[in-house]
Formats: structure tokens, C-alpha cells, sequence
């Protein structure tokens, strides 16, 4: 059987001792458990997420390229915000004759 050594910050080591001390296991049988399902998962076991940058938001950022080009091909992309409110004036008018 191999072995393994490595150093880890005593604060550290002391809180994940307790972490798994709560849930039955030794230092050694959690991190064979992490090794094991790396080697079933083909990588880590979990997901990895930086909680500092948030993550971008994809479909947002797509539905906003969407708008851009739909708004370029209908001439509208350089509408101020008075040209807006005029053009919502207008459509309101023109519902109301129906």
C-alpha cells in the first residue's frame, strides 16, 4: 500500500479532523473517501466555484446580444430615450383608434 504526506496548515487540519470526526470518519478514511470518488468521477468530486467573482451570466448576456442585433437590423439601436417614449406615445394612440 503507498503512502502519502503532505502539509497542511495545524488550523486547518484541526477543523477538517472535527468535520469529519462528526460524521464517523478519520482524517485518513475522508481523504481515501476524496480519492476514491476523484477516481470514480474522473476528476474532482464536487464542483469548484469561485464565490469571489461571480459567475457571468450567460443567458442574459446572450438575450442581450440577441436584442443588439435585432435592434441593429431594425434600425432602432440609436433610439434615444425620448425616441422610446415617443414610439410607446405613438403605439398607445394607434390602439386606442382600434
Amino acid at each position: 500500500m503507498g503512502m502519502i504526506q503532505l502539509r497542511v496548515d495545524d488550523d486547518l487540519k484541526q477543523q477538517a479532523t472535527k468535520v469529519f470526526e462528526e460524521l464517523g470518519l478519520d482524517l485518513s478514511t475522508a481523504i481515501r473517501i476524496f480519492l476514491k470518488r476523484s477516481v470514480m468521477k474522473n476528476g474532482l468530486p464536487f464542483g469548484m466555484i469561485n464565490d469571489v467573482v461571480p459567475p457571468p451570466a450567460t443567458k442574459a448576456l446572450e438575450a442581450l446580444k440577441k436584442s443588439q442585433e435585432h435592434a441593429e437590423k431594425n434600425g432602432t439601436c440609436n433610439l434615444t430615450l425620448d425616441d422610446i417614449n415617443e414610439e410607446i406615445r405613438l403605439a398607445r394612440l394607434e390602439r386606442e383608434k382600434k
